[in-house]
């Protein structure tokens, strides 16, 4: 939770949503172009503990995979980042991948997933990235 939220305040100097870069224009057949989404979601719990793999198991099911049935990755990694008193601080985290071929139809699905898992674990956000691809099987 430390570490998306120091990452968080780093990028947070603007009020307005974050907008989805455009779609690339051309990829090469059989790819189309799509936007992946990384979501970084702490583990840590304010006050102590950590999100378990069995709660993070639910979340996902409850409230990821129906938002996006088509398709997504989880890996576990390890954050860190400097707080205010150059101190480095280290936080188990679960990447969220998503492959999306919809944007930007997909702002809101995402905010509804950050918003769930501050409220259901007491976190102050989630650190997200979103980059063009041209993707495909």
């Amino acid at each position: 939770m430390t570490v998306c939220a120091l990452l968080l305040s780093a990028c947070a100097q603007t009020s307005t949503p974050p907008q989805p870069p455009q779609l690339a224009a051309t990829c090469a057949a059989p790819l189309k172009s799509a936007l992946e989404l990384n979501l970084y979601f702490g583990r840590d719990i304010e006050g102590g503990g950590e999100v378990s793999e069995g709660q993070w198991a639910r979340f996902v099911a409850d409230e990821v995979t129906p938002r996006f049935p088509d398709g997504l990755s989880v890996l576990n990694v390890a954050g860190q980042s400097r707080n205010s008193q150059n101190q480095t601080l280290r936080e188990r985290t679960k990447l969220l991948i998503v492959v999306i071929f919809d944007a930007p139809a997909h702002q809101a699905k995402v905010q509804a997933i950050v918003e769930v898992y501050n409220r259901r674990f007491g976190q102050h956000g989630v650190f997200r990235t979103e980059h063009t691809v041209c993707a495909g099987v």
